[in-house]
């Protein structure tokens, strides 16, 4: 089972452990052995407690046990060894928490998809990481088929998400109404040359004697735009990930093992939904609820039922929760603790949220390479609104000289965050190169410190404000947006001479897409057209709300896009 080990002392002191909740340690022993133990704790302390519910069908922790050791046996069956890569590309559904941990117990690298990605999207990700084994949602199947031959995927399990509803449920998909014919379109199509997810649980359950993987191994590549590139595959060892979750147990200390409810709103192919709802709420031994997108229609039937305990969301869930409960006449009462992250959150949306909970609302922050939790508001009195809170246990920050970041600012100054400490990452997926550029080496032979890319201040307290991004990347709705990912699919359009992609200030997702385009000679914009065409080759978040046409746009010296004054200009201009 899991354990923990010794973990090291800090030096210099850390100010901000004074402003910590009542309960909160100043440091967790770090964990042993694998993610999957999480789930065999569990298992051993609430076997016969709910596990899963999906549109009211429920899932023990013995029974979700059971289908992950048979699943895991399925897959070595198939080929699937320590060290391998295995695919998921899954909306939340049971199966997919089944298949998560199936890959794990058997030493394999979990590698999490966005099932809505285009099929120009995913292939980069699958030329990327190579992985030969994919266990794929339905809909999406026909595109993995389609890759072409060099990222040949050899064995692909299709999941029909429906077969984990209630037999009720699944009946209504089939009525002859509009709206049933159309959610269940959206939910399966029939595939073939493909093994089922049902055939895979056919196998008996995994031996205890085959491999168990060490804290060590890579448990996950989760991809992130990173800078202003491709996205690039972050590696995350089960260390991280199982620290994560553990920094998220101490920091929620009256949350209760065992009793907990917790949504799952978040995707959980995002790293935010993945430690929060799917580690997190694993370890402990909580039920998590899963909805495979968020829906208030959806989710506010559950809350009358059994509210959540815990409900990580971005801004936009709280505020489309609130006004739908309004209008229903659903209370709120006994939702404890609202994590946010991805984006600013505002006193508009935590005013009235609190106000109809009675629980607390508060903004952490983190990054797909961090696990991805850094830091995060206490849940109590002493939360500082508009900054992201402070470094969790075991955390270290520093701000430095964005140009030298070995160079430290004075206290209270503005610089770049980087930070250290055992939820962060070790490299990106086969690029050293890139791994480098973002590491600075520790002067104490400690821990490299990571360099996140954001301006920030940090207050006497230990707050930490973000003020700016060194890093181009646009963060809308909660997801990263790469500009240069969008522009490349942008010039392709046979009107578009140049483009400067940039993220504009949102009320309601964080960051707008708005793209500057240069226009051939003689075309004049057609902005509902451009969007189309980048609609056909980028997932929909990705696509621009706002296409600009401008005559030039500004360079440097050796002709790279100035985008900050792209978006200045833009700014300028509203």
């Amino acid at each position: 089972m899991a354990g923990t080990t010794a973990t090291p002392k800090f030096d210099p002191p850390r100010p901000w452990i004074a402003s910590y909740a009542d309960g909160v340690p100043a440091e967790i022993e770090l964990p042993t052995g694998s993610l999957y133990d999480l789930v065999a704790t569990s298992v051993e302390e609430f076997g016969d407690n709910v596990a899963l519910e999906f549109f009211g069908r429920t899932t023990t922790y013995r029974e979700m046990n059971d289908q992950i050791l048979r699943a895991a046996e399925g897959l070595r069956v198939l080929g699937v060894q320590k060290g391998d890569t295995v695919a998921l590309v899954l909306p939340n559904c049971p199966q997919h928490i089944v298949a998560f941990y199936a890959v794990l117990r058997l030493g394999a690298i979990v590698i999490e998809h966005n099932p809505l990605y285009t099929p120009r999207e995913l292939r980069h990700q699958f030329e990327d990481h190579e992985a030969k084994l994919a266990i794929v949602w339905n809909n999406v199947v026909q595109t993995v088929q389609d890759f072409p031959d060099d990222v040949k995927v050899e064995t692909i399990i299709s999941i029909d998400v429906t077969r984990a509803m209630p037999f009720g449920t699944r009946a209504l998909l089939r009525l002859p109404i509009a709206r049933a014919r159309e959610s269940r379109a959206q939910l399966t199509t029939k595939v073939r040359g493909t093994v089922t997810w049902e055939e895979l649980l056919k196998y008996e359950p995994v031996d205890s004697h085959i491999f168990m993987p060490d804290a060590e191994d890579v448990a996950l590549i989760q991809y992130t735009s990173g800078t202003t590139g491709f996205p690039k595959g972050a590696t995350l060892t089960h260390l991280n990930l199982l620290t994560n979750a553990a920094q998220a147990r101490a920091w929620v200390p009256s949350v209760k093992r065992g009793t907990s409810v917790v949504y799952a709103v978040l995707p959980m192919f995002h790293a935010y939904g993945l430690t929060l709802c799917l580690t997190f709420a694993m370890s402990m031994g909580a039920r998590l609820v899963l909805f495979p997108k968020f829906d208030p229609d959806l989710v506010l039937p559950v809350i009358r039922k059994h509210p959540a305990t815990f409900l990580p969301a971005v801004p936009p869930i709280y505020e489309r929760l609130t006004a739908a409960a309004d209008e229903k006449g659903v209370s709120l009462k006994g939702i404890e603790i609202a994590i946010s992250g991805a984006m600013p959150l505002s006193a508009s949306v935590v005013e009235p949220w609190e106000a109809k909970t009675g629980g607390y609302l508060v903004e952490g922050y983190g990054l797909s390479e961090t696990s991805p939790v850094l830091m995060a508001n206490p849940v109590g009195p002493s939360r500082v609104a508009g900054t992201v809170g402070l470094p969790l246990p075991n955390t270290e920050v520093r701000v430095v000289d964005p140009d030298n970041p070995t160079v430290d600012r004075a206290p209270g100054e503005e610089g770049e965050l980087i930070v250290r400490g055992p939820q962060v990452f070790s490299g990106y997926w086969k690029k050293p190169e890139e791994t480098s550029a973002v590491f600075v080496p520790a002067s104490d032979d400690g821990l490299p410190w990571f360099r996140t890319g954001d301006i920030v201040t940090v207050d006497a307290k230990g707050f930490v404000r973000i003020v700016d991004r060194i890093k181009e990347l646009i963060i809308t709705g909660g997801f990263n947006v790469a500009p240069s990912e969008v522009e490349d699919a942008l010039r392709e359009h046979p009107d578009v001479q140049d483009v400067a992609v940039v993220g504009l200030p949102s009320a309601h997702s964080g960051e707008d897409v708005v793209a500057a385009v240069v226009l051939k000679p003689g075309r004049t914009l057609d902005e509902q057209g451009i969007r189309d065409f980048a609609r056909a080759g980028l997932t929909p978040y990705k696509v621009p709300r706002r296409v600009v046409a401008v005559d030039t746009l500004p360079r440097s010296l050796i002709g790279k896009v100035l985008r900050k004054q792209v978006r200045d200009t833009l700014l300028a201009q509203k």
